[in-house]
């Protein structure tokens, strides 16, 4: 296993961040410890379960999602791969208590979901659509998996492995139909069969990911044959669920945007496992419709509120985009599976493009604020208030009812270093700049020393070992000096990763150059003709009320970003982070809801900001796109 220790660039930073905020303010969350934030129940919701399994009272009974037992596990996950860069006694101590709380409320046959246990045990597997007890059994494989490999401990994994064969054995013992409503244990299963080599959670990932779709209407089978529902999801629109064909046929990214993407990670996992070409084509077939067709210029994925889903191609609204952190998040996922089997920058540039914005945007600055939607635009007094905007909000919140995203997010970034770094048998590959240690299998150490995503350069010592690196170039650079112990460096192409062989004791040094730079949408993109993004490097800009009077009517010209000047924030959460300030004009109006008469046009200067730094002072208007004047 590659293992990766940050420094205190800017990966590190947020590392540091994740673990000296957001993990203790989220442990405080299970506990119901955190004030002025939602309550969670999470943590009472196992000790409620192992009551019932004892035969006593169940306490105060179930309370939240039906998936709200995840929280706890993506909580665990993002502890464990912290303990890697940060080893702290404490925190372990907490992550083992929590583990405990988890193994009593498993089953004796192996069988763990606190929602069920507490409110009905009859009703196990019989709403596979809305009960998530697959979902969260995933999430719990997740953590057991990434807790043995940060320390080596069995517990958490052991009691996955007997959950696993709970699963094979309702579902392939005993044959018992059905695949889960959300995807997720398929790629949870394959994880642990890479770890553990266990046969059963490889044959039950396979098994899901086959039998979806085969019988579109097996979700209205189930609801048909029960009297009692979650919360109403409609059974007759399996296409929602990515179940309107089988999975190797479909070439369209439809659905629930979260769902999409978990499943088709273990999809791509699998076909790189099995060797499955078919089931390949079919992933990189949805990968193309997201990222062509889908995908706003943030990495953000998911066009809409209702269901969270994807629309149709080139639908992409900015003040009603939906675009959840925990979709970005997927992305990456699939993102770093299909570079595990194919290393090239169309999938890395996604996967950069995604972590920088929309993934970073879910978490505040202060590490206990968070989004779960990313608009591209907010209008205060519109967002979060109309009801076409309500899911748009302009003030982050402490926690949510519907709290999936935070925890990912904060899982996302400790382990940031399996996304920067892979290896296989042609190379070790720098797939993202991330500053720190990282040791390979068979004994290539390197360090990388980095100022990214503001800086352009990158240093690779190697501290130990020999072997091939491969760095990535990304499609943004519009030039890459690199250099080996100061000289030219010897390498050659492939799909955008310079292959260069290195031994103990050499240096090398990448220049990537790249300028803040006008982007601009393809015209079958309804609203953008007209108007452009600001970009520098990974980093997508955005326009702040808090920097720039009147937002609506400013006006970004063709040269605004080749003249812009970088100067870092003076003051407040946003202090030292680098601003772009630009020429732009200012359209000034009368104050008549209509009028006749022409506005006129002033000069001014126009700041932007980082979109991942978004609404972390306040109530504010922003914007992403901005209309350009060309004349």
């Amino acid at each position: 296993m590659i293992r990766f220790t940050s420094d205190c660039s800017f990966i590190g930073k947020y590392q540091r961040l994740i673990k000296d905020v957001v993990i203790p303010f989220q442990h405080d969350i299970l506990f119901d410890r955190a004030d002025g934030a939602e309550k969670s129940h999470v943590a009472q919701n196992f000790i409620n379960a192992a009551r019932v399994l004892r035969g006593e009272d169940a306490g105060d009974g179930f309370y939240g999602m039906v998936f709200q037992d995840s929280d706890a596990y993506k909580w665990l996950e993002a502890a464990a791969y912290s303990l890697v860069s940060f080893p702290d006694d404490e925190l372990e101590r907490e992550m083992d208590e929590m583990v405990e709380l988890i193994a009593a409320a498993q089953d004796a046959d192996g069988y763990l979901n606190t929602y069920f246990t507490i409110n009905d045990r009859g009703r196990r597997w019989t709403n596979l659509q809305e009960g998530h007890e697959l979902y969260c059994s995933g999430h719990m494989i997740e953590a057991g998996v990434a807790y043995y490999e940060a320390r080596g401990k069995r517990r958490l994994l052991d009691v996955c492995l007997r959950n696993t064969e709970c699963i094979y054995r309702h579902f392939i013992t005993e044959g018992h139909p059905g695949f889960p409503g959300h995807p997720e244990v398929e790629l949870a299963l394959m994880r642990l069969y890479h770890l553990t080599g266990n046969a059963q959670a490889l044959e039950l990932a396979k098994h899901f990911i086959d039998v979806r779709g085969m019988d579109p209407d097996f979700f209205k089978k189930e609801c048909d044959a029960r009297d009692w529902y979650v919360w109403g999801a409609d059974p007759a629109d399996p296409a929602y669920m990515q179940a309107d064909m089988p999975v190797r046929d479909q070439s369209e990214a439809k659905g629930h945007a979260v769902r999409a993407v978990y499943l088709y990670t273990a999809m791509a996992d699998l076909a790189g496992e099995t060797g499955d070409e078919e089931l390949k084509a079919a992933v990189i077939r949805l990968w193309d419709s997201i990222t062509q067709r889908k995908m706003y210029i943030t990495g953000g994925i998911g066009q809409t509120c209702l269901g969270e889903a994807f629309g149709p191609d080139y639908h992409l609204p900015n003040d009603t985009a939906y675009c959840e952190t925990c979709a970005s998040v997927g992305l990456m996922f699939l993102a770093n599976r299909l570079l595990s089997a194919d290393p090239d920058i169309r999938y890395s540039d996604v996967m950069e493009r995604a972590f920088y914005n929309t993934v970073l945007s879910g978490i505040g600055l202060d590490g206990k604020s968070f989004f779960y939607v990313n608009p591209l635009e907010t209008i205060p007094g519109v967002s979060g208030i109309a009801p076409t905007h309500r899911h748009a909000l302009t003030i982050r919140f402490k926690w949510h009812a519907c709290a999936c995203c935070p925890p990912n997010a904060a899982r996302l970034i400790s382990s940031f270093g399996r996304y920067a770094y892979t290896q296989s048998s042609e190379a070790a590959f720098i797939h993202l700049y991330a500053g720190g240690t990282v040791e390979f299998d068979g004994g290539l150490t390197i360090n990388c020393a980095t100022t990214f995503p503001y800086g352009r350069d990158v240093t690779v010592c190697v501290q130990k070992g020999s072997g091939r690196i491969a760095i990535r170039i990304p499609g943004y650079a519009a030039e890459a000096v690199l250099k080996k112990n100061t000289a030219p460096a010897e390498y050659t192409v492939k799909n955008g990763y310079a292959y260069i062989t290195v031994e103990a004791g050499d240096v090398i040094t990448l220049f990537l150059g790249f300028e803040p730079v006008m982007n601009y949408a393809s015209p079958k993109i309804s609203g953008l003709a007209g108007h452009s993004c600001v970009s520098c490097g990974p980093l997508i800009y955005c326009f702040e009320g808090a920097d720039n009077d009147d937002l609506s009517a400013l006006l970004l010209r063709p040269d605004s970003a080749a003249s812009a000047i970088t100067e870092p924030a003076e003051h407040g959460i946003l202090s030292n982070i680098p601003m772009l300030k630009m020429p732009a004009k200012r359209l000034v109006y009368n104050d008549a809801l209509y009028d006749s008469r022409r506005p006129f046009v002033t000069h001014c200067t126009a700041a932007a900001i980082p979109y991942y730094c978004r609404c972390n002072r306040g109530e504010s208007p922003m914007k992403v796109w901005m209309p350009v004047i060309f004349v």
